[in-house]
Formats: structure tokens, sequence, C-alpha cells
């Protein structure tokens, strides 16, 4: 089976003693496309040299809300000027990691909420998809989405929501996206949602080297992961490993605009 693994921070230090074998090590699963995501604009460059040097990476451009304090405004502006080089690049696939996250204490939530406006109309602007970090504040990113109208919509990322908000993401052409948080026992909230999402709202994630799976309590999380995730979240939907890693391929692929059947 191939996979892809749709939100990976593999730019991380964690990775830099073996970022190569690890990569290899993933292909050899079956991983054979990896999504990076920037968080700020310190990372965007080095997210850039790691997708253009190796086969089968991809990168997305954003800032994300947990490092508010480190975003200034002329860094939206500087956003746009990388979009604008690079949005017609076959590595430049979306606009990410952005978003809303009303858990972390001390995070102003009206500037999350303009900061996460302005990157979702550059995603629109550049016709990209929008890779989104929401944590405890689905009502507001809903509402916003709908204000926007997103024509190539995106990704919810760690989707652990309602099967209502799950609903009103999917009606707005967004793909949620379910990685190790699943696995674990006790989620037993998100298993129910989990059971009852349409097969074609859903693609693979990891967020390497973040969200360790149960399998790997406290370990580093990689991409090589992904194909036993896989095969668990289709333990809990009832369905075989084959046909949720098909379906989440083709579901990548398409929101992505990428050949299924192409070799990277």
């Amino acid at each position: 089976m191939n996979y892809i693994d749709t939100h990976t921070h593999l730019d991380f230090p964690d990775f830099d003693a073996d970022r190569q074998a690890v990569l290899a090590q993933s292909r050899h699963l079956g991983v054979d496309r990896v999504i990076v995501l920037g968080v700020d604009r310190t990372n965007w460059q080095r997210v850039w040299d790691l997708a253009e040097q190796t086969p089968c990476l991809h990168a997305a451009f954003g800032m994300h809300p947990m490092y508010l304090q480190a975003h200034h405004t002329e860094d939206l502006a500087a956003l746009r000027d990388w979009l604008a080089r690079l949005a017609r690049h076959p590595k430049c696939c979306a606009v990410g990691e952005i978003g809303l996250d009303y858990f972390v204490p001390g995070l102003d939530r009206e500037r999350q909420h303009q900061l996460l406006q302005a990157q979702l109309e550059l995603a629109a602007d550049f016709e990209l998809p929008a890779l989104l970090h929401v944590r405890r504040a689905h009502a507001p990113t809903i509402a916003l989405l709908k204000q926007l109208k997103l024509r190539r919509a995106g990704i919810v990322h760690a989707f652990s929501g309602s099967l209502e908000e799950a609903r009103e993401y999917i009606r707005l052409g967004f793909k949620l996206g379910l990685g190790g948080a699943a696995t674990w026992p006790q989620a037993r909230r998100m298993h129910r949602v989990i059971a009852q999402l349409p097969i074609d709202s859903l693609v693979l994630e990891t967020d390497s080297p973040d969200m360790a799976p149960a399998f790997q309590p406290g370990q580093r999380n990689t991409p090589a992961n992904l194909p036993r995730i896989c095969t668990i979240l289709a333990e809990l939907r009832d369905e075989a490993p084959e046909t949720l890693a098909r379906a989440c391929l083709h579901n990548s692929c398409e929101l992505f605009g990428w050949d299924p059947t192409a070799v990277c």
C-alpha cells in the first residue's frame, strides 16, 4: 500500500541526526509523499530547502497560532511574497500550519482570528489548500470558513471535534486529518466519531515528531508509523486497512492535485 503523510514537521531539530534514515524507512513502508509545514517566518527557508532537496517532500508555509508572539505584522507581507514566488511550484502545496488555538492560555484570540483570516485570504488568492490547526475553536473557525468560502478548502489537522462539527467542515469541502491521537484506547469519544465519518472525507497524518501513537508512547513520532496508524483507524471503522489506505491516498491526491498512480 501507498500512503501520504499530510502533516509533519520534519524540519524540526528532532530529526537533525537521522532525517534521511527516517525518510528511507518511511518510503520502504510505503509512505511515498510527506508534507512539511512551516510554523513561522524563521523556519520557512528551512522547510523549503528540505522539500527542494528531498524527493517526495512537499512544503507548506504559514504562521501557527501557538507561535503568536513570534509573528509580526510584516510577516504577512513576507508570506505573500513567498507564495507569489512559489505557489506554482509543484513542491509548494498549501498554506499552513495556520488556525486557532483556544486551548493554550494567554494567546490573544482576537489577534489569532485576524491572523487566520489574513492567511486564509492568501490561500484563496493563490488557490492553495489551507492546513488548519484547530483546538477548542471549531465554532469560530467554521464561522470564518463559511464567510470566506474557500474554493480549494483544505485539511483540519488532528480532527477531534464532534460529528456535527465534522459535517460542517465536510460541507465546506474540507478533509479531516487523523493520526496518532486516535490510536489511544482512552479516546473513546473520538473513536465513536471516527467510526461514522464518510471515508471520502479522511486523510492520514502523523504530526511528526509530535502526537505519538499509543504503540510508541513518549517517543518521537515519524512518518514510518503511518501504516500502523492506518490499520488501527481501519479497525475502529470496521473496514479493511487497504480500503482506508486507498481512500486516504485518493482523497489527499484529489485535494493537492496529485496523480495517485505517479511514482514520486
